[in-house]
């Protein structure tokens, strides 16, 4: 019990962290919107997620690209730098403008491993495959639908989504629930 209590006590200052990444410094400090790309890697054992060390629950491996860094090279390097993996980028699967907390758009591509071996990165708590219809409850909620419109193969989507008080509140029960269990049950 004592190391459960002492992951969810670590919450709070990776929470005071993320308040004001999500709500101070979009309005107060950033001079371009943010984008993030995110990658839904199908492979024969399922859907890779990651787990980060911030805010704990599954979601697509990605990040934000580095300045005058395409897309598809940023997609690659922060795949390799998450999970040890090598990416073909195979398709846009859409554009997810989300407001509210944290204001970005998020690019999310289907990929394909075609190098690489798995292994966790500085910033990544544990890696698993899923299978991609029956998606662990403690994977955030916000990439619940990117992975369905991954999934469904159609064109290129544009989705409107707004961050609100219900959207962080299920991120931080999901994480509480992740630390209370440890990061290694799905």
């Amino acid at each position: 019990m004592a190391g459960a209590a002492a992951r969810v006590l670590g919450a709070l200052p990776a929470y005071a962290k993320l308040a004001w990444w999500g709500l101070a410094a979009p309005r107060l400090s950033e001079t371009r919107p943010l984008v993030v790309v995110q990658a839904v890697i199908l492979a024969p054992e399922g859907v890779l997620l990651a787990v980060r060390r911030d805010l704990q629950g599954w979601e697509l491996p990605g990040g934000t690209p580095l300045p005058g860094e395409a897309d598809p090279e940023a997609l690659r390097r922060e795949a390799k730098e998450e999970t040890g993996l090598e990416l073909e980028l195979r398709r846009h699967v859409g554009d997810y403008v989300r407001s509210g907390f944290r204001p970005h758009t998020a690019r999310v591509y289907l990929c394909e491993r075609v190098g690489g071996r798995l292994a966790r990165g500085d910033e990544t708590l544990c890696l698993r495959y899923f299978d991609p219809a029956a998606p662990p409850d403690t994977l955030f909620p916000w990439y619940r639908a990117p992975l369905a419109d991954a999934l469904a193969g159609g064109p290129p989507v544009r989705r409107h989504e707004h961050q609100g008080p219900r959207a962080v509140l299920a991120g931080m029960r999901i994480d509480l629930r992740m630390r209370l269990r440890g990061v290694d049950a799905p």
